[in-house]
């Protein structure tokens, strides 16, 4: 029978704080995100509003703003406003937001808005189509 162990507790426990400072680092477990509900929007942000002219309002305001500090999930996928291109990347386990970043996760976006704000302009995929 195998023994499962948690993260860092392979090393021996006088060296166990300095192998592995943070074990839960960049894990998935579930908890509810508690930024989400206060974070600022789109429309809050003077720099990500201007980049979205094309967005309403009321649109800006269902995009949130990953607060700086804030760690990134591990795997999950995310678009910086602040590049030229906001291509999609997925999160590693490690990084979290700087105060240079716009991040915005897919997770909390409506999928029709989402791909709008990639670049994709197939009017199927933004919502667009007309109704047949």
């Amino acid at each position: 029978m195998t023994q499962q162990s948690h993260a860092g507790e392979q090393h021996p426990d006088e060296w166990r704080a300095d192998l592995n400072a943070d074990p839960q680092a960049g894990q998935n477990r579930g908890q509810p995100r508690e930024w989400v509900e206060h974070a600022r929007t789109a429309y809050e942000h003077k720099e990500a509003h201007r980049r979205l002219e094309a967005l309403s309002d009321d649109e800006l305001r269902t995009i949130p703003i990953v607060p700086s500090g804030e760690r990134l999930q591990q795997g999950a996928v995310y678009i910086d406003l602040r590049s030229h291109d906001c291509r999609e990347f997925k999160a590693r386990g490690d990084m979290e937001a700087g105060e240079g970043n716009l991040y915005v996760p897919k997770s909390e976006v409506d999928y029709q808005l989402w791909n709008r704000l990639i670049g994709v302009d197939t009017p199927e995929r933004t919502g667009d189509a007309d109704e047949a």
